[in-house]
């Protein structure tokens, strides 16, 4: 085989992991984000992060809304591809629009830097390992972060996105902690 047809191990790696996610999401219990909103309390006040879920990805909505009530709390903007993200503040009654990529944004986009990062995934490791969607947003992001100030990514999934192993580079940025409807992880 030649190094233009060898399989791409992360794709292989995102197949197996969209199908235990769907089966996850069907199975999802009532409050998915119950241990999320427990971690977050300790890092009230403190500018962060979350996202707007597409299809089957697990929901962060709850624990956003509560930590508003403490902080400033944003949602990504993507700017292009190859690009970092951006983040808009965000509450529960922000009007949206399609930005994008298909993910919903701010009308007006308030800009803010995260410190706390509630980051979606498609698998996870106990190591920290995360693997995303292919476009490396949240890696660009993260190390341009962590570069000016410590800044926690806390990856948020179902427990079953979680993998032995996941095909890494050393552009990756690593989770700091793993939250996810039945556990929290620090990875080691």
């Amino acid at each position: 085989m030649t190094e233009e047809t060898a399989p791409d191990p992360k794709a292989a790696a995102r197949r197996a992991a969209f199908d235990r996610r769907k089966a996850a999401f069907d199975a999802r219990p009532a409050d998915p984000a119950r241990l999320l909103r427990e971690v977050l309390a300790a890092h009230r006040g403190r500018p962060l992060s979350g996202y707007m879920p597409i299809r089957t990805e697990i929901d962060p909505r709850p624990a956003m809304a509560e930590a508003v009530a403490h902080g400033p709390v944003a949602i990504p903007v993507i700017r292009g591809a190859g690009q970092p993200l951006d983040f808009a503040r965000w509450t529960p009654d922000t009007p949206l629009r399609t930005g994008p990529f298909g993910a919903a944004i701010p009308e007006t986009l308030d800009l803010i830097e995260p410190e706390v990062l509630i980051v979606p995934l498609v698998a996870f490791t106990r190591a920290g390992d995360r693997l995303g969607y292919g476009g490396g947003f949240y890696d660009r992001t993260l190390a341009r972060l962590r570069a000016a100030r410590p800044t926690l990514a806390i990856g948020f999934a179902f427990a079953a996105q979680e993998a032995d192993t996941l095909p890494t580079e050393p552009t990756d940025q690593r989770l700091d902690l793993i939250v996810t409807e039945a556990d929290i992880l620090t990875p080691v």
